[in-house]
């Protein structure tokens, strides 16, 4: 069944448009009441980051689960992935996250987690949708919802973080930057990495509300790697602005993507034989980080875009770790989502067992060279699916004899088509998107 609101992660949008206004939020606070409580006695959690509208939305959640008779418990600014472990201490029915991560302040949104601290299963976002669409009612007095905070979130939280990595562990001598992009992170990350014995310096941790991921964080790296340089730090660590993407900068300042975290933390795994399988990475996961897995006897995968995705892959499979480029590492041996903060320490681990910098361990994966264009159309039939550029896309596939890969995907936002090549031959790569890109727009005129 098609979802009406719910997308691949949630509901987003833009603040005050339908549906991320007071009344749907209210609506679907007692929606989600209505659906938890239908399967007994109900206690759900509810977290945001730190961008202003959160206030007028966790008011409005608050008030819809309590008119189901559901009972509150507020976390406050917290990451997501604090919410997906919390969820699961406080043995709760689910845990509700008001942020639209790494978007900028006005835009929100809200994410679920089940009980056992994963999304949602289809069948309860389905039941959440009827009962949306339904008249609201409110339970008799006596069975409304009660509200309580968790004042110790943030240091239970901070606890668990630093029990993902042996006790014996001290980052004494590490000099790290960290970019809490005025999100989530701001609080807990800094004292995480500073109990561990790293010198620390923290950026982007003094968030208004309105600061979240501007020109900061792991989408705007600039900073990061300018503080990096300027301290002669050994490497910064960027998050997002829930908390769930995680991207660094090695000590000459280059960026670190999420496919070499997630070599790296694959390849530790595997030298320790505690891999458990494979990696799940994306469809944009680049090449090189296939064929370096592949030097290494790990098998490989690709999942859709999109840490969903990543994550069911997991589970069907029963691996451990997972991730896409953009800096969403998944690490199931810890955690059960997306963790940016437990993922930087497993890095930093692996980093330290081996005696490596940061420049150095990812000089064994190479990066294939790639070349993403955007091509626009009118909309109306899908143009990949069009004979001509099926048979270019195979005959490209095909010339590149297992050096190269062709990619061609819809927007799910806009009438574009992205033409993505890649390959061992950057000039060869480039002429092959040209040429892909250029029948695409003749297909769709």
């Amino acid at each position: 069944m098609t979802k009406k609101y719910f997308g691949t992660d949630g509901i987003r949008g833009r603040v005050g448009e339908f549906p991320i206004t007071p009344d749907f939020m209210l609506k679907l606070g007692w929606a989600a009441g209505m659906a938890f409580r239908s399967m007994g006695a109900c206690r759900i959690l509810v977290g945001k980051d730190t961008r202003i509208s959160g206030y007028m939305f966790e008011s409005a959640l608050e008030a819809g689960l309590s008119a189901a008779g559901a009972d509150v418990m507020l976390l406050g600014p917290m990451p997501t992935p604090a919410i997906a472990y919390l969820t699961r201490t406080f043995h709760a029915e689910a845990g509700i996250v008001i942020s639209a991560s790494h978007n900028p302040h006005d835009d929100n949104g809200i994410k679920f987690f089940s009980g056992q601290g994963t999304k949602l299963p289809d069948e309860i976002e389905h039941m959440i949708e009827e009962l949306l669409d339904a008249p609201m009612t409110v339970v008799e007095s006596s069975k409304l919802g009660k509200v309580s905070r968790i004042n110790d979130a943030s240091g239970r939280y901070i606890e668990f973080c630093k029990s993902s990595v042996p006790t014996s562990t001290s980052f004494a001598g590490l000099k790290v930057v960290i970019d809490c992009a005025h999100g989530a992170t701001y609080k807990v990350a800094p004292s995480v990495f500073k109990e561990l014995g790293a010198q620390v310096t923290v950026l982007s941790a003094q968030p208004n509300g309105l600061n979240i991921n501007d020109n900061c964080g792991s989408t705007h790296m600039e900073q990061l790697q300018a503080a990096v340089l300027a301290e002669h730090a050994d490497l910064g660590i960027a998050f997002d602005g829930d908390g769930d993407r995680v991207l660094m900068v090695d000590h000459t300042g280059a960026i670190v993507d999420g496919d070499d975290l997630l070599f790296i933390i694959a390849r530790d795994l595997h030298e320790r034989n505690k891999l458990q399988g494979g990696v799940v990475g994306t469809l944009m996961s680049n090449l090189g980080l296939e064929l370096a897995l592949a030097d290494l006897g790990i098998p490989f995968v690709r999942a859709n875009v999109g840490d969903r995705y990543v994550i069911a892959d997991l589970l069907e499979r029963n691996w451990l770790v997972g991730g896409e480029n953009s800096g969403h590492i998944v690490c199931f041996q810890h955690t059960t989502t997306g963790d940016a903060i437990i993922a930087a320490l497993q890095v930093l681990l692996a980093l330290r067992r081996r005696e490596e910098s940061l420049a150095q361990a990812r000089q064994a994966l190479r990066k294939c060279p790639q070349v993403l264009l955007n091509v626009r159309f009118a909309g109306g039939e899908n143009p990949i699916e069009h004979p001509a550029i099926k048979e270019a896309c195979e005959r490209v596939t095909v010339a590149m004899a297992g050096r190269g890969r062709v990619l061609l995907r819809k927007s799910g936002t806009e009438p574009l088509v992205r033409v993505m090549v890649e390959g061992d031959d950057e000039t060869q790569v480039r002429g092959y998107a040209e040429e892909l890109a250029k029948l695409v727009t003749e297909v769709c005129a």
